[in-house]
Formats: structure tokens, C-alpha cells, sequence
């Protein structure tokens, strides 16, 4: 079918705008703090604000349970939207750089890090 008009290409949006189209990018912690979640849900959820390595901030969520961060670490986050936080849309990644692994952890051990119990 003829036209006069050239086909126009989809954008495709970015949903992830600081990791620049990568999978995980480095960073250093500026701030590692306790923050509340949203309405129907109560506890204290460890978060840590992140200038990444293309100079952009980010809010990040550490997973697992305890973590040896503090101002100045060198850690690697990763796109993972946090439902019941407003505004963080990354998780660090544990066992890499200096986020070490979680301690103890028998089940889904690749998420955080932690090696093969030997027997």
C-alpha cells in the first residue's frame, strides 16, 4: 500500500535512566541510613545513597539481613524496584566489592553472596 508518509520508529523509553542501558554499574556510598515503608507495612528498611561511577545519585536498598556498610564503600547495585519504598528503584548487589555476603544463609544463596556450605 502506497503512503506518503515514512513509517515513524517506537521510542522505546529507558525505565532505568542511571545504569545507562547496564546491567549493574559501580559505585560509592554517600549515606547509609534506616527508612520507613509505605502505609500497610512497618519496619526499619536499610538504605544507602549512591553517587554511581557516570556521576549520577541513587537510592539503593541492601538486602539480606545485616551488612558492614558505612560511608566511602565501593559497592555494585543493580535495577530492582523496592515496592513498599517511594523513590528506590535499585538493590546493591551482595558479595561484591565491599558489601560482603549474608552469613548463615541456607536457601536462594545466589542472591546474596554466599558460598556453598561444605558438608
Amino acid at each position: 500500500q502506497l503512503s506518503n508518509k515514512k513509517r515513524i520508529k517506537k521510542f522505546n523509553s529507558i525505565r532505568l535512566k542511571s545504569l545507562d542501558k547496564s546491567p549493574q554499574k559501580k559505585g560509592v556510598c554517600v549515606k547509609v541510613f534506616i527508612s520507613n515503608p509505605k502505609k500497610p507495612n512497618s519496619a526499619n528498611r536499610k538504605v544507602a545513597r549512591v553517587k554511581l561511577s557516570n556521576k549520577l545519585f541513587v537510592t539503593c536498598s541492601i538486602p539480606g539481613e545485616g551488612h558492614g556498610l558505612q560511608k566511602f564503600s565501593t559497592v555494585l547495585i543493580r535495577g530492582a524496584s523496592v515496592r513498599d519504598l517511594p523513590g528506590v528503584k535499585y538493590k546493591l548487589v551482595r558479595g561484591a566489592f565491599d558489601l560482603g555476603p549474608v552469613k548463615n544463609r541456607r536457601r536462594s544463596r545466589s542472591l546474596y553472596g554466599t558460598a556453598s556450605i561444605k558438608k
